[in-house]
């Protein structure tokens, strides 16, 4: 079906969302964007712009409706996830998700009971409750992370290494829980990896596993990504020991369409899963997958919400979580706080034949402020390549690692190390 003139409201306009409306409008939709912030950067790229808040469904129904959309879709928020469910069941317009499956995929804690009813486990956790007792902290085991239930993107996340830090940690969690609740999990020193799910029609298919590697320069802070390495080490324990099960809890929920991405931690052999994604993931693990297996997961979802189908992709035929013999990597950037002075290397990474994306996020004169840091807010860019063998990659890795460089104001350097390239 052509999708020309028609007309699509996403809501949320951060900066990964740019990318879903720029290949609406490739696709010849007219978009329209909704964002509390006035000044939220996927607006520039739309056809119309407001500033209606994604939280507020009555006004979101009445912005479609008086916008006439045929269709309305979810950027890259979590929180706004359920809010975009609610409003297409009142206007009866296509959802990818159900009340049920949009309420556990953005609830860490309803994500983790579901897992365990169908043998997949979560991380190890403590129950604790905001007014706790001294002796409800000896039963604790440290360190340990304390985040809030429906977060996102790093915030409100703390290392906690001690009983002294407990409480500051909790309070943090809470401001950036819209549900007021919080999680203490034990914290998983090991193997972090990510399964990316495609759904269409009922069903579904991993669509890239890749390892990922984190930042432990910044203290008790959340650990903000560094990069990703495709496919996974982990591949074959996902199969062996959890596709069937993630199989039967798919189908039970009666998942039909959509992107779902499932991080894990993997100790002593057993993987432990956690923090759900039912969108489109800001590190885009879906380039790679566009990259590689020639699906964009970003024009499926616009297709579905202009007219209920993902579209005619076989991907029986298309999708390879194997990346059919090729390896990828994200190398993400992370800057300390501070004002960025000068930028160097991008355009020579972007001219590079094996990078095929690089995504800035921060400019020269751009403020990271303390608040940013520990979150993906700190991120200045990423950079995305394919390669034909992992040595290549191990080499374009360290290349483009060391390539890019962001100084301060005053000539001092920026960027946090990035991950070992041994780890590959």
């Amino acid at each position: 079906m052509d999708l020309r003139r028609r007309k699509l409201l996403i809501l949320g306009a951060n900066q990964e969302t740019a990318a879903l409306v720029n290949t609406a409008r490739e696709l010849g939709v007219y978009t329209v964007v909704t964002d509390y912030d006035h000044h939220a950067y996927a607006k520039n790229f739309a056809d119309k712009a407001y500033d209606v808040d994604g939280m507020d469904v009555p006004g979101l129904i009445a912005l479609a409706r008086a916008e006439g959309v045929d269709g309305v879709l979810v950027g890259v928020a979590d929180r706004l996830i359920v809010p975009y469910q609610q409003v297409c069941e009142v206007l009866g317009m296509p959802c990818y998700g159900t009340l049920e499956q949009c309420a556990i995929f953005t609830d860490k804690q309803k994500f983790s009971q579901r897992c365990l009813e169908y043998g997949i486990p979560p991380i190890p956790s403590f129950h604790l409750g905001r007014d706790f007792c001294e002796d409800d902290l000896e039963r604790l085991r440290f360190p340990l992370f304390i985040k809030p239930v429906d977060g996102n993107s790093g915030k409100g996340i703390t290392i906690c290494h001690d009983k002294n830090e407990v409480g500051t940690a909790i309070e943090k969690a809470l401001a950036f829980s819209q549900s007021g609740r919080f999680l203490v999990e034990r914290y998983m020193d090991c193997d972090d990896f990510f399964i990316n799910f495609t759904f269409k029609d009922g069903e579904f298919w991993p669509s890239a596993i890749a390892d990922r590697y984190t930042c432990r320069e910044q203290g008790n802070l959340s650990r903000v990504c560094l990069g990703a390495t495709y496919p996974s080490k982990h591949v074959d324990s996902y199969f062996d020991t959890l596709h069937d099960k993630f199989c039967r809890m798919f189908k039970d929920l009666d998942v039909q369409n959509g992107v779902l991405m499932v991080s894990a931690f993997v100790e002593d052999g057993l993987i432990h899963v956690y923090d759900p994604g039912f969108r489109l993931q800001g590190e885009a693990p879906n380039l790679h997958i566009e990259a590689v297996n020639g699906f964009d997961q970003k024009a499926m979802l616009i297709r579905h919400a202009l007219t209920g189908s993902m579209g005619a992709e076989d991907l029986n035929t298309m999708n390879d979580c194997h990346f059919r013999g090729k390896h990828a990597a994200t190398i993400w950037y992370l800057a300390k706080e501070g004002r960025i002075g000068r930028i160097e290397g991008i355009a020579e990474a972007t001219a590079d034949p094996f990078v095929f994306k690089v995504v800035q996020r921060l400019f020269e004169g751009d403020l990271v402020t303390h608040q940013m840091v520990g979150t993906e807010a700190q991120v200045v860019a990423r950079l995305y390549m394919v390669c034909d063998t992992k040595e290549e990659l191990v080499g374009k890795v360290k290349q483009f690692q060391d390539a890019v460089v962001v100084h301060d104001e005053k000539g001092v350097r920026m960027l946090l190390d990035g991950f070992d390239v041994g780890a590959i």
